[in-house]
């Protein structure tokens, strides 16, 4: 026979070497690895695609297969991995996590994407630390410019993220911001049938906006802007804005009324009004909204954005740590994304062209792609396990599954935790 057209297969110890385990959850397990070293021949440098920089380590998230009893049973591959691969495959960023390969091998599915050292929860962790300090506002500006930049690109492909919070943005050690996760993303021109048809809940709880909670059947990339502005609310303060309990579905598969996570919006913002929420009453779970105010009075005595913001700033206690207090265009960006009717909501690319971003310390000009500019700051990296027994076929911290015997392929030396 003549030669196949076909590549050879790739496999994964053949390309990288494992540093650790980073984390797992109920797609699998992400481990941090580097490019084989110790071979007959040198592995060729990765460069991304759109900075020309080469890539120094990876970030391998490995799908794990369905189990049943006590035989593993492939049922083929979860419409999570299917969306993320197809995606990624596709769209290219310098505000998005790049995907540099994907690896079939003995039915596992491996996506190799370049590392970052940091997410944003990360950072707003060791800023809550003590002695608290608040994110400097020249960092904040940059982390928000550049999240916005990545998330009007996502729109512009027609791609709703669904699961944006702090930890599902990376940053890596030169200050980049870049949009991970997009195992929920979802095109929406044309969709073949409603976006609530095929995922009833989405995005984490917290960060969920307010026509999400009312239960609508139909919903725009203002979802995505409702989360990025419980995330900057985050940024400032340190905590979440709105953290409410999730009440979680029945056995009949019906989805809730999220009651608690309304009221905590409620204690901040008040309860939505007819009049500023023209499409309020065309809600599914309208109704419930009266419920709210008897399990949560003092959704009726807001505490308001504005107080909000200004003890936020108060308690930062910025004149102790050189570093001015955001300006009141914080505060109008805050309003502005944290707006009840998503029509008038700021979209990613009227939230760009804000004042906020021509701030007072930055001469009119547009914020930094580094966030790290100018900071003394040293950020900690991310812990990467090396524990044999964590990497190794036990069982999955976070997931329900425990036995993985295939995980042989990724069991590097035993070692100790370090930071990556």
């Amino acid at each position: 026979m003549q030669g196949t057209p076909y590549a050879p297969q790739r496999h994964i110890n053949d390309h990288y070497d494992i540093v650790g385990f980073i984390s797992s959850g109920t797609y699998g397990r992400v481990y941090k690895a580097v490019s084989k070293r110790n071979t007959a021949q040198p592995a060729q440098p990765v460069k991304h695609p759109l900075s020309g920089r080469t890539i120094e380590a990876f970030a391998i998230k490995k799908f794990k297969p369905d189990k049943e009893g006590a035989e593993l049973q492939y049922t083929g591959i979860s419409q999570s991995a299917i969306r993320e691969m197809a995606l990624c495959t596709e769209l290219s960023h310098q505000a998005l996590i790049h995907l540099v390969e994907i690896i079939l091998e003995s039915k596992c599915i491996f996506m190799v994407f370049e590392y970052a050292e940091h997410d944003l929860l990360q950072l707003i962790h060791h800023h809550s630390l003590l002695p608290r300090t608040p994110i400097p506002a020249v960092t904040l500006r940059s982390c928000m410019y550049q999240l916005l930049s990545g998330l009007l690109y996502l729109h512009q492909n027609w791609v709703i993220h669904r699961d944006l919070k702090p930890a599902n943005i990376m940053v890596t050690s030169s200050g980049a911001i870049k949009i991970g996760d997009l195992g929920l993303a979802r095109l929406f021109y044309k969709p073949l049938q409603a976006l609530f048809s095929g995922d009833k809940v989405v995005v984490t709880i917290w960060y969920r906006a307010p026509e999400l909670l009312l239960g609508s059947r139909h919903y725009t990339p203002a979802i995505d802007l409702w989360a990025v502005g419980c995330i900057f609310a985050e940024l400032l303060s340190l905590r979440p804005i709105f953290k409410g309990e999730e009440a979680k579905q029945d056995s009949k598969k019906a989805v809730p009324f999220q009651r608690n996570q309304m009221g905590k919006i409620g204690e901040v913002l008040g309860l939505p009004k007819r009049q500023e929420w023209p499409l309020l009453q065309s809600m599914p779970e309208y109704s419930s909204l009266a419920s709210v105010s008897l399990h949560n009075p003092a959704v009726n005595r807001p505490l308001t954005l504005e107080k909000w913001y200004r003890n936020t700033v108060q308690n930062n206690n910025y004149s102790g740590h050189n570093s001015s207090p955001p300006d009141e265009s914080a505060l109008d960006l805050l309003r502005k994304l944290l707006e009840y009717d998503p029509l008038k909501r700021l979209t990613a690319e009227q939230a760009l062209k804000h004042p906020y971003f021509l701030g007072p310390d930055s001469n009119g000009k547009p914020p930094s792609w580094n966030c790290f500019e100018g900071l003394e700051t040293k950020y900690p990296a991310r812990k990467v396990s090396t524990e044999a027994h964590e990497i190794g076929t036990g069982s999955l911290p976070g997931t329900k599954r425990s036995v993985l015997p295939d995980d042989s392929l990724l069991r590097p030396p035993p070692k100790k935790m370090r930071d990556g």
